[in-house]
């Protein structure tokens, strides 16, 4: 009964958290082990007892405040200098600055949002087809769970209690290898329909657009170095970076007043919650992942299917891709991680980061795909073009994250190389 109790939930739209409460406090009911409503507050509070969470809201605030601090302007002038010449170049110069933002944000969504408001314009206003120009601007999002620093990546460290730091460096790899999928993408479509031409920059431009950005480049840079090199933790990172943005908006550019940090907080605080709030339901649901057996359940049914650790990673491909269709991306790894990480792990010796990897990469193709596709949707808000459009021109660089999906599942080596 308890299964087709959390199904019909998810069906009727019922929010994920409180999902997972619900079918816990049904199947503590069911079973008749009532003894577990005692504990049920302890539980949850449990789950958020690690340190590593602190980083989720952090880094949601450095995001907040590089777009309230004129940042984002000057990391795309930065692009600009070095693929803004090249036929095509504004299409290059978004992917490159999604890439700055995604060392910086760390979630899809909110990357989506603030390149989608930043770049679809001015690529329309040169002659790019608008949904040629959101599309771009929607694929450079699926970077923000890869390269580092990654919300799913700290959140999926978290449950599978591995270093956060060693999963920002398993991202790195992947990271440049997506980038590089989508740079062909860019380059295949540019010869095949002739891009507009780009400017390059004067000497002077470049000079004068690179100074500019070399306080908004020490954010990246401390986040990624800090842990790179041992220096701080991934937490102590996120919270250098807040102050660093805070402080270059501020006493820097002169665009972060200080008056809008409590608005910022606000924001940060709502948004940092219901993720926090999954994570700690998600917690109590594990009562029902341990006293049904699932894991052992499930292991025992695709063993008997697959017996290489390449085709189970295949067939985990094609049931993430299902979930990331239906369930959002940051809660489908809090859902289905203590579940298959184990079976991946004990049955198939298949490393935690390589999973990790493939799986946070395969959930948030979810953030491009009906009927959820919640990043589709603000790609489509954000830039005026219908769902329909932006999906004619995805698919390209849809193909390059399954390619990309299946050589990280062939070759561990390529999660694992910089651990």
């Amino acid at each position: 009964m308890t299964p087709l109790i959390f199904a019909f939930k998810l069906l009727i739209a019922v929010p994920v958290a409180l999902v997972l409460a619900l079918t816990a406090i049904w199947y503590i009911w069911e079973s008749g082990n009532t003894v577990l409503y005692d504990s049920f507050a302890q539980k949850m509070f449990s789950g958020l007892e690690n340190y590593g969470l602190l980083a989720i809201p952090l880094f949601m605030l450095t995001g907040e405040m590089m777009n309230e601090g004129g940042m984002t302007r000057r990391l795309i002038n930065a692009a600009r200098v070095f693929v803004g010449g090249f036929r095509g170049g504004l299409a290059y110069i978004n992917l490159l600055t999604n890439m700055f933002m995604a060392a910086i944000i760390g979630s899809a969504t909110a990357q989506i949002a603030v390149m989608a408001r930043a770049m679809t314009p001015e690529m329309e206003k040169e002659g790019y087809n608008t949904g040629f120009a959101a599309a771009t601007t929607a694929a450079g999002g699926l970077l923000a769970p890869v390269i580092p620093p990654s919300m799913m990546f700290v959140i999926f460290g978290v449950l599978a209690q591995v270093p956060i730091g060693d999963m920002f460096l398993a991202g790195i790899l992947p990271g440049l290898m997506l980038a590089t999928a989508f740079a062909l993408v860019i380059f295949v479509i540019g010869v095949m329909t002739g891009f507009p031409k780009g400017r390059w920059f004067t000497g002077r431009e470049a000079f004068s657009a690179l100074l500019y950005c070399l306080p908004a480049a020490l954010i990246p840079c401390a986040i990624i170095g800090g842990v790179l090199f041992g220096i701080a933790t991934p937490t102590e990172s996120a919270a250098i970076a807040s102050l660093l943005a805070f402080l270059i908006g501020w006493l820097i550019y002169g665009e972060l007043k200080p008056e809008t940090l409590f608005g910022m907080f606000r924001r940060t605080a709502v948004n940092a919650s219901m993720i926090i709030f999954m994570i700690a339901t998600a917690n109590v649901f594990g009562w029902v992942i341990i006293y049904e057996a699932l894991p052992q359940k499930l292991a025992a049914l695709i063993t008997s299917i697959a017996s290489d650790p390449f085709l189970f990673l295949l067939i985990v491909n094609l049931i993430l891709l299902f979930v990331g269709m239906l369930i959002d991306g940051i809660a489908a790894v809090i859902l289905i991680t203590p579940i298959l990480l184990p079976i991946a792990m004990n049955d198939y010796d298949i490393s935690p980061y390589q999973f990790g990897v493939v799986m946070c990469l395969n959930l948030v193709l979810g953030l491009l795909t009906p009927p959820v596709g919640v990043g589709l949707y603000i790609a489509s808000s954000m830039s005026n073009v219908s769902p329909g459009r932006i999906l004619r021109s995805l698919w390209p660089f849809l193909l390059a994250v399954a390619i990309i999906l299946v050589l990280l599942s062939r070759f561990p080596l390529l999660s694992t190389a910089l651990i």
